[in-house]
């Protein structure tokens, strides 16, 4: 088994992802879903965690991508980033979601990343908008970014194009085709709803119309 299956797998058995085909969410952008993706579980599961801060480890290692120091976006990419710099022996800032309001008002907390290449670790890419925003803060510190690794994402192609217009590579540790396919041999949900999730894939804009949710 792969790294990328064995990522799926690993966010499978501790519930991370989960699905409502039947019954969907609605995310902060008010789309809504059937899948939903916590990965802010893994910390307390320590065989699954280590499977994915493996992957980080092994992914950044077989792209040979140079980098001065690891970035966490606040807050649930800290925990990832911070365990994966530990293991990797490499600095590890992070970015605030928004400046102190006291204090130096800083964005990047941890040290000095001015002229630093920066791998930013984020734990899911849904629109890429938060990533994107701490790339620019980043950036806006005076660090070199150009790679920013998830362990999953959604791969909404209007986030695809943004992460290209801001010259950022996006690499992620599995993929939903593969996790769709490890949770249906799960018994996680039946073939007929593995259709009614994958259209949400394919299209998450137009799908709760289509379904009449």
């Amino acid at each position: 088994m792969n790294i990328t299956q064995e990522v799926a797998r690993a966010l499978l058995e501790i519930n991370a992802v989960g699905f409502s085909p039947h019954a969907p969410v609605t995310f902060k952008s008010g789309i809504k879903s059937p899948v939903y993706v916590d990965n802010r579980r893994l910390p307390y599961h320590p065989p699954q965690w280590r499977r994915v801060i493996y992957g980080f480890a092994s992914l950044i290692d077989d792209l040979g991508l140079p980098f001065d120091a690891l970035a966490g976006l606040e807050t649930a990419g800290i925990p990832h980033s911070s365990a994966l710099a530990y293991q990797m022996e490499r600095p590890a800032v992070y970015v605030r979601k928004s400046a102190k309001e006291h204090g130096l008002h800083k964005m990047v907390e941890g040290g000095d990343v001015r002229g630093k290449t920066i791998l930013l670790i984020e734990d899911l890419v849904t629109t890429g908008e938060s990533c994107l925003a701490g790339i620019a803060a980043l950036r806006a510190a005076g660090a070199i970014v150009h790679d920013c690794f998830a362990i999953v994402s959604y791969g909404f192609a209007q986030k695809l194009a943004a992460f290209k217009a801001a010259n950022v590579r996006l690499h992620k540790l599995t993929t939903f085709p593969i996790i769709l396919d490890h949770a249906l041999k799960m018994g996680k949900f039946t073939a007929a709803d593995k259709v009614l999730i994958e259209d949400w894939l394919n299209d998450p804009y137009g799908w709760a119309a289509r379904h009449g949710f």
